[in-house]
């Protein structure tokens, strides 16, 4: 069992919905980030995504492009990024990492060399939004003969034909992607995302995790409401983009959170 696995057993215990944070390691240094990434369980998430900055980052918005430029500005490298999960794991054994990010630094890095030096920093999972499953020898098949999950992007453009081969080798659970386009694009609706969760959940029994478009503790409530959690990116990374002190920004994650665990 991994620990996304144990969350969400310890989730389904309690009668809770999940709430999944994302920031961009290395935003807008290490320093800062670190600092981010260490309160966010205090906050209420209870699973860190950790971006990998890359050059041309395809499936974001400009608030996480720009997230990424910040860090990649600042100096930021993968084996940075590796060693914030890995500080992280010093004082927080439980509460799930998952990397998100692009193929090319794990293909520079060598999918064997990465892999173990993710599992040995501490990281659960991998979003690799880039790799289809056409491509899972690369390094979803590898990954999870490694112990680690690998998870999958569905999308409104998901169809029956397409699902099951999304679903084939994903893990840990399936990131609903809750509008087409980028990374905070439109505002989510509940109304829209509960028959495509219906949809997926009817062909997997891994959670279903909503992302994209939730901005607000009253939309992270409605979207947990009719999933298994939800996801909240672009709106944290606007405040860290913003400057604003640590403490307000883990404070906004924290409305978040509650609204998600309202749900």
């Amino acid at each position: 069992m991994t620990r996304i696995d144990a969350k969400f057993a310890e989730l389904r215990a309690a009668n809770k919905k999940a709430f999944v944070a994302y920031v961009m390691a290395g935003d807008p240094n290490y320093a800062t980030s670190l600092e981010i990434v260490k309160g966010l369980p205090a906050a209420g998430v209870d699973i860190i995504e950790l971006g990998l900055p890359f050059t041309d980052p395809m499936a974001d918005g400009s608030t996480i492009q720009l997230a990424g430029q910040r860090a990649l500005a600042a100096g930021m490298t993968l084996n940075q990024t590796l060693s914030i999960a890995a500080e992280l794991r010093k004082t927080d054994d439980t509460t799930p990492i998952v990397l998100m990010g692009y193929y090319n630094p794990i293909y520079s890095r060598g999918v064997e060399r990465f892999l173990v030096q993710a599992k040995d920093a501490g990281i659960d999972a991998l979003i690799i939004v880039d790799l289809p499953p056409e491509e899972d020898d690369e390094l979803c098949i590898p990954a999870q003969a490694a112990g680690l999950n690998f998870i999958r992007l569905a999308t409104p453009t998901t169809d029956a034909k397409r699902l099951p081969k999304v679903l084939q080798n994903t893990s840990g659970f399936v990131y609903y992607v809750s509008v087409t386009g980028t990374t905070g694009a439109a505002a989510a609706q509940a109304v829209d995302v509960a028959p495509e969760v219906a949809r997926i959940k009817a062909s997997t029994d891994l959670p279903v995790i909503v992302g994209f478009g939730v901005r607000t503790p009253q939309t992270a409530q409605d979207i947990a409401g009719v999933a298994d959690g939800t996801v909240v990116g672009s709106a944290i990374v606007e405040k860290i983009g913003a400057g604003e002190p640590v403490a307000d920004i883990l404070a906004f994650v924290k409305t978040l959170a509650d609204g998600a665990h309202r749900a």
